[in-house]
């Protein structure tokens, strides 16, 4: 399957986020063609070709 993680093209073997990001740290998030998907639901969202995934790292400022 081809996904685009981080803007990095890669051709990986993985069915769904959690496969493809595994447990993120605290701070860091993951989004799906631009939706954040929560934590909780990694395991059940399934990737297809093409997807784009972001994972992100929350930064506090003012």
């Amino acid at each position: 399957m081809h996904l685009t993680l981080n803007g990095v093209p890669l051709d990986v073997d993985v069915t769904t986020l959690a496969d493809l990001v595994g447990p993120l740290p605290t701070g860091q998030a993951a989004a799906v063609n631009l939706e954040v998907v929560p934590r909780a639901d990694h395991d059940r969202v399934a990737l297809a070709d093409g997807d784009v995934v972001d994972v992100v790292t929350a930064v506090a400022g003012g």
